[in-house]
């Protein structure tokens, strides 16, 4: 039974979620966050998302965007509306994740114990059962996209259990300590969506921050709904913007050099792979991505609407 965690404000952000956002909000109140402690910000939703959760959390703070200003802009004002009431710690959750009922307890007295963690985060399973990880943290290196999730896929188990550093928690379920948000700053709002949990680690790191896998804290995603889910042209274009955005920031000469023989160099193979498995729009789309943070072209958030885009 989880304790009431007066210390921690949770921030999710929702798009379009629908009921998820509902099944997403009891689990953290399940876990000792209550709903008055809840900043929910809604980004110009369509769907019925912001009257189902007035409806059922009347006490949750409610932030209403008119248009879609992307989850790093979003989750940054719940995030700054959380320090200015007191959070000492702030817990962003995204609204397809569900923490378990000792998850959020789990992390505060590991951060508690570990005053150098600036940002914890728990594994995180994938739907189903037996259950399969979808991360126990990320890392960095000579990867797609720049970086992998570890563990993905692999059978949850103990060998999973265990705290250690990694190089960035991901953003689904992520506890930022005060302090380490005081010094690095939030979110950077310039990642509409992805990659900006991988610029935040590394900024932490950079501050001399420890970016904490608590193991024997779980947590459960159904990776990407906001978007799509999965392997879709929204996500891989976002991906690839965010790729370029997060190289010019942090990159070297081995990381630019993984960049264009991984996602560049090796794109029109992956095209090829991609098209019996009805996947190809969704390699053009992150080729786009790509070309746009080349070429510096902003992005209109009003083209990721449905029907909109050149992919979806």
């Amino acid at each position: 039974m989880s304790v009431d965690q007066p210390k921690v404000f949770g921030v999710v952000v929702n798009w379009n979620g629908g009921p998820g956002n509902l099944d997403c909000l009891a689990a953290l109140t399940a876990a000792g966050v209550s709903a008055e402690r809840i900043l929910f910000v809604d980004n110009g939703s369509r769907d019925d998302s912001l009257a189902l959760v007035r409806a059922q959390f009347p006490e949750a703070q409610i932030l209403v965007n008119p248009t879609n200003l992307g989850f790093g802009a979003a989750a940054n004002q719940g995030a700054r509306l959380a320090l200015e009431q007191g959070a000492r710690f702030v817990l962003f959750v995204n609204n397809d994740a569900l923490v378990d009922p000792r998850c959020v307890d789990q992390l505060v007295q590991e951060a508690e114990q570990r005053n150098g963690a600036g940002l914890l985060g728990p594994r995180i399973v994938q739907p189903g059962e037996p259950a399969r990880l979808w991360a126990v943290g990320g890392m960095l290196g000579l990867h797609a996209n720049l970086s992998a999730l570890m563990g993905q896929g692999e059978l949850d188990g103990p060998t999973w259990q265990k705290t250690k550093r990694v190089d960035y928690v991901p953003g689904c379920v992520l506890l930022a300590r005060r302090e380490c948000l005081e010094q690095i700053g939030l979110f950077d709002e310039g990642y509409f969506a992805y990659t900006e949990d991988l610029d935040l680690g590394v900024r932490g790191e950079a501050g001399g921050w420890e970016n904490c896998l608590v193991g024997n804290a779980r947590a459960m995603h159904r990776a990407s709904s906001a978007t799509g889910g999965g392997y879709n042209p929204r996500r891989k274009f976002l991906m690839g913007l965010g790729s370029v955005r997060f190289l010019h920031a942090h990159g070297n000469l081995t990381a630019w050099a993984g960049f264009w023989i991984l996602d560049v160099a090796l794109l029109p193979m992956v095209w090829l792979l991609a098209l019996p498995r009805g996947q190809g729009r969704a390699v053009c789309a992150k080729g786009l991505g790509i070309l746009y943070g080349l070429l510096g072209k902003p992005l209109d958030p009003g083209k990721l609407e449905e029907g909109q885009g050149l992919f979806w």
